[in-house]
């Protein structure tokens, strides 16, 4: 990764290629360059910060080694397919590893449940719990691989900026019952609370709030089940480092340290960018891998926007934030599994707190993520690396996080300790915190929001800002505001879609 000087925006002599700009070196950003390298093009992707990744950048410190943010790999084949594409082999670039049990729920109760691949495990797991569900649960994991037909395979890599493509698919949705929540599909097959909670709870992967996120987002249980729960060892970001790779061999550049502060257009099409620096890089199309709000408010503030205004934006319903402490322990925990979720004593009056009411509540749910079970050099000998996630109101709140975080974070220490890392504050070696200031400001995040517009019914597909700008020529959208939305194969997937949107880079020279 470079960082930036004039020269190295000049084009080289002997590179006719049209020229594509990317703006943020987020996984959808990423995947978007290495698909239009493939496709001809000469691309460029600009990074305003020290380093490509977005919300998936990587931590060091004092030798311990922290994903920033996601964690869980779903769909292998969305990599799969984007390393295809440009003619080379996941496998022979990234380690992944298959976890199974997924992870390990633990109730406030001190009761487990550990989802699994395996039919028979999961019934059970089930029975033990409540043997009632068992059936229950077999037929809502019919209904889950239904919506994966229909939410995922016919629409996740499917562009749908027009209105006849919208209608196309308002049957599939309305048979999918896509007006209900995921919590309410799952309440119809399971009675047990604990059950209810371990089947629904997956749309805060990817900012939904289980209660209104449609049901069609239950896909994820069938996409759990029939494609595993991976690790890339070496962290998530060793994904990052391969998708990079891939574009540099290529010929195309990620600049890191280079902030855009406008989009530049003429007579209504995207021509390239301006700098923070005030360089001006030309370019045949721009594909906008930022923030949607920032991308609609800020990059094309002298634009004359019409649809996504910033007052539009601004009226849409966001995603929760994040609360992100991440540590390191002089001492293993081997009895940790590699992703823990510890359920707090409520739930659906919890997600009302986060989501509606927007305050910090007494109690929570977290995420712990234990990397060094699988991958001991994500940490020095003997030692562990973790970080703990809470789900937390997004910056519409107020909360002032300047004084709320070290607070906060005191608290999950001790509910930590309480509960699966005893002493824990005797072991911690490193520390480090992220909180919905460094979404809004570091990550440049509406609201602080941590996954963008939530993914409630009509902010999913025609109603989020499109593939193709409705707004400008030649300018393009990736990632987790736009279709198909949030999450590892949501954003990787938006990458793909511009194979459709986006002309062969032999149809502009």
């Amino acid at each position: 990764m470079t960082h930036h000087s004039p020269a190295l925006f000049s084009t080289p002599a002997d590179d006719q290629r049209p020229h594509a700009i990317v703006i943020g070196a987020g996984f959808g950003g990423l995947a978007a360059a290495a698909r239009l390298g493939a496709r001809g093009y000469r691309v460029t992707v600009l990074e305003r910060l020290e380093q490509p990744g977005g919300r998936a950048r990587r931590f060091r410190q004092d030798g311990f080694t922290f994903d920033a943010g996601p964690t869980i790999v779903t769909a292998p084949f969305v990599f799969e397919e984007l390393w295809q594409a440009c003619g080379k082999d996941l496998h022979d670039d990234v380690k992944l590893v298959s976890l199974d049990p997924f992870y390990t729920i633990r109730y406030a109760c001190g009761e487990t449940f550990r989802p699994s691949a395996d039919t028979n495990w999961m019934r059970s797991e089930i029975a033990r719990l409540n043997p009632s569900d068992v059936d229950g649960y077999s037929r809502y994991l019919e209904e889950s691989e239904r919506c994966f037909e229909a939410g995922f395979v016919k629409l996740i890599d499917t562009p749908v900026g027009t209105i006849p493509k919208l209608l196309s698919i308002m049957p599939v949705l309305a048979r999918r019952r896509a007006d209900r929540s995921v919590f309410k599909l799952v309440s119809k097959y399971v009675q047990d609370h604990r059950l209810r909670v371990a089947l629904s709870f997956h749309p805060l992967f990817i900012g939904g709030n289980p209660l209104r996120t449609t049901a069609i987002m239950s896909l994820i249980s069938y996409l759990e089940k029939e494609y595993g729960v991976h690790y890339a060892m070496g962290g998530t970001h060793a994904l990052v480092e391969g998708i990079v790779n891939l574009i540099e061999d290529q010929g195309g550049q990620v600049v890191t340290h280079a902030s855009v502060d406008e989009i530049l257009t003429e007579n209504g099409t995207a021509t390239g960018v301006r700098l923070d620096s005030s360089i001006e890089i030309k370019s045949d199309i721009v594909v906008s891998n930022a923030d949607a709000g920032w991308t609609y408010a800020h990059l094309l503030r002298k634009n004359g926007v019409r649809r996504w205004t910033a007052k539009r934006l601004g009226r849409a319903k966001h995603s929760m934030s994040l609360f992100v402490w991440y540590f390191g322990t002089d001492r293993k925990y081997d009895s940790v599994d590699h992703h823990t979720i510890l359920m707090g004593p409520r739930y659906e009056s919890l997600l009302t707190d986060i989501f509606d009411r927007k305050i910090l509540a007494e109690d929570f749910s977290l995420y712990l993520y234990r990397p060094t079970k699988t991958d001991p050099c994500m940490a020095p000998d003997g030692c562990d690396s973790f970080y703990v996630l809470s789900p937390v109101p997004n910056m519409e709140s107020g909360i002032d996080w300047l004084t709320a975080a070290e607070p906060y974070r005191q608290r999950l220490q001790s509910y930590l300790e309480a509960t699966v890392l005893p002493e824990l504050g005797q072991h911690v070696v490193t520390s480090r915190l992220m909180t919905p200031p460094d979404f809004q400001n570091d990550l440049l995040s509406l609201k602080g929001a941590a996954f963008g517009m939530e993914p409630v019914l009509f902010q999913l597909a025609w109603f989020r800002p499109h593939n193709r700008s409705e707004e400008l020529k030649n300018l393009y959208m990736t990632g987790a505001g736009t279709h198909p939305g949030a999450g590892l194969p949501g954003v990787v997937s938006s990458a793909k879609i511009l194979d459709t949107v986006v002309p062969h880079a032999s149809q502009l020279s």
